[in-house]
């Protein structure tokens, strides 16, 4: 299911015209490694890696959609840098991952 979530973020990300190209490619680049940090977190915290995917899309949708709503955007954009907070520790890559996906789609103009 996540997988699929994922996936389904990718696909939303490649049809958006409302990224200039290089922001697209460097989010699908996070993407790609947001995907393997979640799958490898779901092995022992399914509940949590649903979470982060959840909100993942939430904020990817909230960065492409017209018009945006910066305040829409924003709130997703802390729950996706809350649902990883208490990974600091025990996964740091993905707190980086998740923090410079919200940056990204942060610095989007917005």
């Amino acid at each position: 299911m996540i997988e699929r979530t994922l996936e389904e973020i990718e696909a939303k990300l490649r049809q958006s015209t409302s990224i200039p190209t290089g922001n697209r490619d460097e989010l699908l680049g996070l993407l790609a490694t947001l995907k393997t940090e979640v799958t490898e977190l779901a092995k022992t915290h399914e509940d949590q890696a649903q979470s982060i995917a959840g909100f993942a899309v939430v904020s990817t949708h909230e960065a492409i959609r017209t018009p945006r709503n910066p305040v829409l955007l924003r709130h997703s954009l802390d729950g996706l840098s809350a649902s990883v907070t208490e990974f600091e520790k025990s996964h740091p890559e993905l707190v980086e991952i998740v923090n410079t996906i919200c940056t990204t789609l942060s610095n989007l103009g917005i």
